[in-house]
């Protein structure tokens, strides 16, 4: 009796114990950090080790993952602090679509892919998107999606570029704000990625990228910079990469220094998923200001924990880094208990799907064969084998799982066209051959090339030209389509995925000599997320469209564009040249060095160029900055994009808008017989001064409303005197140097309509002095 009094008693005074307990709200995290213990404070600093390929993975037995998700943050019940979820994107939510013990499979809407959302110039547009993709995240009960990707383009052989908007910092950082703000204005949050200077996958966990701090703040960083002071993203994510020596994980320069003190970002930092890494111990990664460290390991907590008794790492570094996980925590859909559904609106959001793939399409070519008109294009002969394997998006983390793909044969389908029986028929029987084929023969170290990573590109398929020219009479038009895949983990090869390979080159070829002699047009459609080489076949066809990977509608996308159902309004938002190495950084990009050097610099245990490191010695002339500067040809340039209608620019106007501002206006007015939208770009041309400056750097952007012929329309467009500066060096500042600014507005970076000037004073900002280089850089002056 007395055994069970002494029970009964102490359960009781547990029970009043952990009824007393504070419990997490938005207004006691003072009260919840001095409640914690260390354990539970190094706790939260590390993510749940979660099994990125399970079905059912748990958070250390605390909560369910949702099943393909990324990771979480821990929970801590005790304190009410629950997990938080973390799903990959950015082109839409990342999870598997089936689960077990389910019947139900939990797709996710694909939406356009960044240089194909970027490319509609339109942030109302990626507003939309942003708001589709939040409310997919919190409905599927995630709390962050891992997105926007906002490196830059900074050579077109990335592996990655699909993910990432731009060659321009200002149009990398507007288009990310605008996707930032739609993310979050549903109650979910993002994470900015990759902090910073990610710029090849190749060898991308340890090599450094050695880069000049101007470089780096007016390039890599600026884009990150514009998305920090506009959207408040929740959660900023530092890349795996080096920059001039230290990890940006570990990097206090790059997460304090620029992050926190220049800008003023309040969210946390989340490292990418590596874990434990070589050289780099997780009290340095507190330290620099690294939140949440993921996908996390128990001995990171055991790091931190002796880190605090031995005096290696100072307790208020963690509760710093604490308040700002739990100041995170309460702002989630987690927290907030959202009762997700796990029925997203797919019809809904497939309609923002297609309207923003619609206005990202870039026309490159047309002689006039576009749009077809007054159904005079009946019947299609469709070749390419992506045009009946449509690639939606890249792959790696960036993929996701849709309900569906609109191919090219659905899309023309759909708007009442038929297409070629015996080419259905080929293609559909070579692609299922070629999916298995491929598959058998794919190296298991190549983790990429699974079908789960997303879409794969396989081998174009030769057709001899009797087989073209029996086409030729059953067709009134035809269509080439051009597939290219890359994505995480590897960059681009110039000769087989940059160029066009020997079958590619003569089914264009075939085609159009065996169509034109009919009297017949072609159509060459573009399928990548990246650029490629065009100057040497885009005399062939009619009509060229680059319709990147638009997402699961992309059939149905260009299907309105080649009927006229939509005039194209999509601009390039990086430079196309003649060839990969026109670009001035790609001398100094991974692959570039012969087979015999490598085997040499192996064997003499040499650093490797673009392994070990890669120098920007191309510093500030990246994309068209470096192509309109030296006056380098190019295929396509900066912002170019063709219309089914013509527009003019006149009546510039540039003022002083106060003493911090000047305020561009332009009028567009539609020339032409149809209705469109156009682009308003303004370029600006500084001043000769004290600083080497590009030959003009893009400051601002509008695209208008849909124009009637005839009709016209203001834009109007302001420009902080910061965004004029240049980053001065030798005195950590941002300078606008004073003189004669020459505003430069037109449809493209090489294609100027209007101009205007105004004289502007001298203009500094003092910086922090962060990121200064560890090696001599041969940088490239002009």
């Amino acid at each position: 009796m007395k055994r069970l009094l002494t029970t009964c008693l102490l359960a009781t005074t547990f029970t009043m114990t952990t009824n007393a307990q504070v419990q997490l709200r938005a207004d006691n995290i003072d009260e919840v950090i001095k409640a914690m213990t260390l354990e539970e404070k190094a706790k939260l600093l590390v993510g749940g080790a979660n099994n990125f390929f399970s079905d059912n993975a748990v958070v250390g037995g605390e909560a369910d993952l949702v099943a393909g998700a990324a990771g979480t943050s821990p929970a801590i019940p005790r304190l009410g602090i629950p997990a938080t979820v973390l799903t990959d994107g950015p082109a839409g939510v990342r999870i598997d679509p089936t689960r077990k013990g389910s019947d139900k499979t939990y797709y996710a809407t694909a939406f356009p892919i960044g240089s194909c959302l970027a490319s509609t110039w339109n942030t109302d547009l990626v507003n939309k998107v942003g708001q589709a993709i939040g409310n997919e995240t919190k409905e599927y009960r995630c709390d962050v999606i891992l997105g926007p990707g906002m490196n830059l383009h900074r050579n077109p052989l990335c592996g990655r570029n699909f993910e990432y908007y731009s060659e321009d910092p200002l149009l990398t950082g507007k288009i990310a704000a605008a996707y930032i703000q739609g993310v979050q204005s549903q109650g979910a949050g993002v994470s900015a990625k990759h902090f910073a200077i990610n710029s090849q996958e190749t060898d991308r966990t340890a090599v450094d990228e050695r880069v000049s701090q101007r470089a780096a703040r007016e390039l890599y960083l600026r884009g990150f910079e514009i998305a920090v002071r506009e959207s408040n993203p929740w959660t900023v994510m530092s890349s795996y990469n080096q920059i001039n020596g230290q990890y940006s994980m570990g990097n206090r320069d790059l997460l304090t220094k620029i992050l926190r003190e220049d800008w003023g970002f309040k969210g946390i930092v989340m490292t990418d998923w590596i874990g434990i890494r070589e050289g780099l111990p997780t009290i340095t990664e507190v330290q620099a200001g690294n939140d949440l460290m993921e996908p996390g390991q128990p001995a990171q907590v055991n790091e931190i924990i002796e880190g605090v008794k031995s005096g290696k790492l100072d307790i208020a570094d963690v509760d710093r880094n604490v308040r700002r996980m739990l100041e995170y925590i309460v702002k989630t859909p987690s927290f907030k208990k959202y009762p997700a559904s796990n029925n997203p609106d797919f019809v809904a959001h497939a309609a923002i799907t297609r309207q923003s793939a619609n206005e990202g399409i870039v026309l490159l070519k047309n002689n006039g064969t576009l749009p077809w008109k007054n159904g005079n294009i009946k019947t299609v002969a469709l070749f390419g084998e992506n045009s009946y394997d449509f690639l939606s998006g890249g792959t790696g983390s960036g993929c996701v799982h849709p309900p569906y793909v609109v191919d090219m044969l659905e899309g023309l389908k759909n708007a009442g066209i038929k297409s070629s029986e015996t080419l259905t028929d080929i293609y559909r029987k070579y692609i299922e051959f070629a999916r298995v084929k491929f598959q058998a023969e794919r190296h298991p170290a190549k983790w990429y090339q699974n079908e789960y990573f997303g879409q794969q590109k396989y081998p174009e398929i030769g057709l001899d030209p009797i087989c073209v020219n029996k086409e030729v009479n059953g067709a009134d038009a035809a269509i080439i389509t051009i597939g290219r895949q890359a994505g995480e983990g590897v960059d681009r090869d110039i000769n087989t995925e940059f160029n066009l390979n020997a079958e590619e080159r003569a089914l264009i070829t075939n085609v159009c000599n065996a169509f034109h002699a009919a009297g017949k047009p072609v159509i060459v459609i573009i399928n990548s997320g990246s650029v490629i080489e065009t100057a040497s076949w885009s005399g062939y066809p009619d009509a060229i469209l680059c319709a990147w990977q638009p997402g699961m509608e992309g059939g149905n996308s260009i299907a309105d564009l080649l009927t006229g159902k939509v005039n194209p309004s999509g601009k390039l938002t990086m430079t196309w040249p003649i060839a990969a190495t026109d670009h001035a950084s790609t001398k100094n990009f991974p692959g570039q060095i012969d087979d015999y050097s490598l085997q040499q610099m192996i064997g003499n245990k040499t650093p490797i160029p673009g392994h070990a490191y890669t120098n920007h010695e191309e510093d500030i002339y990246v994309g068209y900055r470096y192509f309109d500067t030296f006056g380098r040809d190019v295929a396509y340039p900066f912002g170019f994009g063709l219309s089914y209608t013509t527009f003019a620019f006149s009546k510039p106007v540039v003022k002083a808008k106060g003493k911090d501002a000047v305020e561009v206006s332009i009028t567009v007015k539609n020339t032409g017989s149809v209705s469109g939208k156009e682009v308003a770009q303004v370029y600006v041309k500084a001043p000769k001064g004290n600083l080497e400056k590009p030959a003009q750097e893009l400051k601002a952007f509008a695209k208008s409303r849909e124009l009637k012929p005839g009709e016209s329309e203001v834009l109007t467009m302001t420009i902080p005197v910061r965004m004029l500066a240049s980053f001065d060096e030798a005195n950590s500042q941002w300078l606008t140097e004073a003189g004669t600014y020459t505003f430069c507005i037109g449809n493209s970076s090489r294609n100027i309509a209007a101009t205007a000037t105004l004289k502007l004073g001298e203009y500094t900002e003092k910086t922090t002095n962060a990121l200064a280089p560890q090696h001599k850089l041969n940088l490239l002056k002009q």
